[in-house]
């Protein structure tokens, strides 16, 4: 998640979140030689898109802390995996 965090979204983790998406989407984590082209070409195009969503939405929530929901996570992935993935965060 990316929206509503103080401060916000870096363009590293928006670069981080659209390559995951074009990975998940073709289907590889690193494309041919072939089809390098259309990857990163992807990868623009879906950071661009996150950006403009990311300006576009609008909420009455207040910003939520990034260390705050880190901890959270971290709780919850030791809740469902066990304590190893707690030991390794």
């Amino acid at each position: 998640m990316l929206h509503n965090f103080e401060p916000p979204a870096t363009d590293d983790e928006v670069e981080a979140a659209a390559i995951q998406y074009v990975r998940k989407v073709s289907g590889t984590t690193r494309p041919s030689q072939a089809n390098e082209e259309a990857f990163d070409e992807a990868v623009r195009a879906v950071m661009a898109a996150t950006q403009h969503l990311l300006e576009s939405l609008v909420t009455k929530a207040p910003p939520r802390d990034r260390e705050v929901e880190a901890a959270k996570a971290k709780a919850r992935a030791a809740e469902r995996y066990g304590n190893r993935a707690a030991a390794s965060g």
